[in-house]
């Protein structure tokens, strides 16, 4: 009973931030969405109107439609790039060790605000990009000037970051028994054939982890599209986390930012529910679940 007692002690302070930083918010976000509220007058309730606004508000659906192509541009080429680099690394080469830890580092430095500051400027008429670009004789590009190039630039940032799926891939390709590729060999497969039909099959469940991790990690995306496009050419690269911001912090329409947090909330949470609908079809687990 004494250790049950000491147990509660320990996590007294997370479980107090979990109920202010995380519960709070949440709950008092909800309330906000049906009021008028600019954090200094008292709130003042008015039902559905700030969801109802926001289907009529151009700007906060032009910002759900490119979160939406944010997210199907980055998220199925950020798990292609992790499987492929954790694949090669799962090979048994010299310093093997020193290149899983290079490539696991732009996941901690990818949401800092100086990598962002330097994307950007990697990106400029004269940055580098360019710059290498000229040594090729390709004409410089002008990446932030469109919206398709400021688009491509944030969506190479999130992807650089892949390090993390990157190791849970790597775990689970070193989970594979080595004797299916030697059965495999010995019936005459192709590499190919025997990724396609033994590899793959095998670290479904670690895709589908991945697959739900970066899908609401990308529809959240708030950092680097702010810093280094801003809202983009025409608006191209106005996610809906920063809709919510400039409501919420530079217009003082909390109740409005609140609504539009609300709805995107719920559109993750659909988005979600349809990804583990799915993995009934295409989810292998060895223990007789999924497909």
């Amino acid at each position: 009973m004494k250790n049950e007692k000491m147990g509660y002690v320990y996590i007294l302070p997370w479980l107090i931030g979990f109920c202010l930083l995380t519960i709070w918010p949440f709950v008092s976000s909800l309330y906000y969405s049906f009021t008028d509220y600019n954090m200094i007058a008292e709130p003042n309730l008015v039902g559905i109107k700030n969801y109802l606004n926001l289907f009529n508000d151009q700007e906060f659906v032009n910002s759900l439609i490119a979160t939406l192509k944010y997210t199907v541009i980055t998220v199925p080429l950020q798990l292609i790039f992790a499987l492929f680099v954790a694949f090669i690394l799962n090979f048994k080469l010299k310093a093997i060790s020193l290149y899983r830890t290079a490539y696991y580092i732009p996941s901690l430095l990818g949401g800092n605000v100086a990598i962002a500051i330097l994307w950007r400027f990697m990106f400029q008429p004269d940055g580098f990009i360019n710059t290498f670009l000229e040594t090729f004789g390709i004409s410089p590009v002008n990446w932030l000037s469109t919206p398709g190039g400021a688009m491509a630039v944030i969506v190479l940032l999130k992807v650089w970051q892949f390090g993390s799926s990157m190791l849970l891939f790597l775990a689970a390709l070193k989970e594979i028994p080595q004797d299916l590729y030697e059965a495999a060999a010995m019936d005459g497969s192709t590499k190919v054939r025997t990724f396609f039909t033994i590899t793959i099959p095998l670290i479904t469940p670690t895709i589908f982890f991945n697959l739900i991790m970066q899908l609401n990690n990308a529809l959240q995306e708030f950092n680097g599209p702010y810093l280094v496009t801003g809202k983009g050419p025409l608006n191209a690269t106005y996610l809906s986390s920063m809709f919510i911001y400039d409501k919420a912090f530079k217009s003082f329409e909390m109740g409005y930012a609140s609504a539009a947090s609300w709805i995107l909330f719920m559109l993750i949470v659909v988005v979600t529910l349809v990804v583990f609908g799915s993995q009934k079809r295409w989810v292998y687990y060895s223990d007789g679940g999924g497909k």
